[in-house]
């Protein structure tokens, strides 16, 4: 049987896709940010419940230890922060196990800057300069919807104050899943359900939209305030085009006691839920003790950008060896 040995791109494409990753460079050369490489090996993993982390055991000078393949260079750029990089970016290779299809692939190039002293609104307004300046051609308005909103357009209910088994139903009528495969789920699950499969593929058809105000509780590892409505939300946004996420900004979570509460709040969903349990990252926990500067970060999936510039119909048509390849 004859091996499929083809680049999953064409070379034309290729090329212009070295092309745009020159336009990136150029971007962040222009505003002074560093440019910086960290390691695709890591002490610790995501512990967010809806990333799969994969992780490998290496041989060191103090015997076999386990490593972990980094879902985003978040937290090795924090350190680079906290030991005072100023304003970094970084095109570096992700992983996150299972993510095949049309828009994802288990190896992947996730674009991620910081911004020590901007505001997230500020970091909104240079995300979204840096997205139209690759695209062919401008792709409407910026327009920002609070999340609650969306719900309120789209689902007519309020993420916030809905029963869980409202949510539950909801989820189970609008996304065909079965009730009782929802009957364990909690809050989030079901919210995430329904941003995903009803409100995410309605998001950026005229627009580059912006997506604010999220529950506190997908807060992650961002910032958290009380919005207009005295509700506690998470300080972060996404960026939406096509019906496609593109970027995950936060106000920077800078507290190291609450970010080790929320690592192990994850890990305590993970047992809850039977997933396995994360390492955390104590060297980033380290740096946050040391001291990060306030300011705002955000992580762009520059493979899928690439893909909407050129026009490509699935991840891979922009990718040299799409995994199913290697």
């Amino acid at each position: 049987m004859a091996i499929d040995w083809q680049p999953s791109a064409s070379i034309e494409t290729l090329r212009e896709r070295a092309r745009l990753m020159a336009k990136v460079r150029a971007f962040f050369a222009q505003r002074d940010v560093l440019e910086v490489e960290t390691p695709v090996l890591g002490q610790g993993g995501s512990t967010d419940i809806h990333l799969v982390s994969l992780h490998t055991l290496a041989r060191t000078d103090k015997g076999q230890r386990r490593l972990w393949l980094q879902t985003s260079p978040e937290y090795h750029m924090k350190r680079l922060l906290a030991a005072g990089s100023g304003p970094i970016f970084q095109l570096a290779r992700s992983f996150r196990d299972g993510e095949i299809g049309g828009r994802h692939n288990i190896e992947f190039t996730m674009l991620e800057w910081y911004r020590p002293q901007f505001t997230l609104n500020k970091l909104i307004e240079e995300s979204t300069t840096l997205i139209m300046s690759l695209l062919p051609s401008y792709p409407g308005p910026v327009v920002q919807h609070r999340y609650r909103e969306l719900f309120h357009t789209h689902l007519e209910i309020d993420p916030f104050t809905s029963s869980l088994e409202t949510l539950r139903a909801l989820a189970a009528e609008r996304t065909q899943m079965p009730a009782h495969a929802l009957a364990g789920e909690g809050r989030n699950t079901c919210l995430d359900l329904l941003m995903g499969m009803v409100i995410e593929p309605l998001l950026g058809q005229y627009e580059l939209s912006v997506v604010i105000d999220y529950p506190a509780s997908q807060a992650a590892l961002a910032q958290r305030h009380q919005d207009g409505d005295g509700e506690w939300v998470a300080s972060r946004f996404e960026i939406y085009l096509k019906g496609l996420e593109l970027a995950n900004g936060y106000q920077e979570l800078t507290d190291a006691s609450e970010q080790r509460a929320r690592f192990a709040e994850d890990n305590a969903e993970r047992r809850r839920l039977g997933l396995p349990e994360v390492d955390i990252d104590e060297r980033l926990l380290a740096a946050l003790e040391h001291g990060m500067p306030e300011g705002a970060g955000v992580a762009l999936g520059i493979d899928r950008l690439i893909q909407l510039t050129l026009g490509k119909a699935r991840l891979q048509d922009v990718l040299a060896f799409a995994t199913p390849n290697c």
